[in-house]
């Protein structure tokens, strides 16, 4: 079994730390507008965008087998209905 390399080119990495950035700048914007109930959940939306950008090249789960990433992915829906219950217990109160 040969052993494959999974090397981003810089220019691929440079285009992701620039879409970091920009979507920090975004995160920073987005605090100052006034959206309501929807501030927490654009906030969670950029951050969840940011941590797959990481997740995705820097930790090359774009490489990965089938069963990690669905290990993932149910990992994140558990986590999105948690948070789920957790405004829905806070809007009730």
């Amino acid at each position: 079994m040969e052993k494959k390399d999974h090397i981003f080119s810089y220019k691929t990495l440079f285009y992701v730390l620039l879409a970091l950035l920009a979507l920090t700048g975004v995160t920073v914007g987005a605090s100052y507008v006034h959206l309501g109930k929807f501030n927490v959940w654009v906030a969670l939306g950029i951050a969840s965008l940011k941590a797959t950008l990481v997740l995705m090249v820097f930790m090359h789960l774009k490489f990965e087998g089938r069963a990690l990433i669905l290990s993932f992915l149910s990992t994140v829906f558990f986590l999105a209905i948690m948070i789920g219950f957790t405004f829905w217990d806070v809007a009730f109160r």
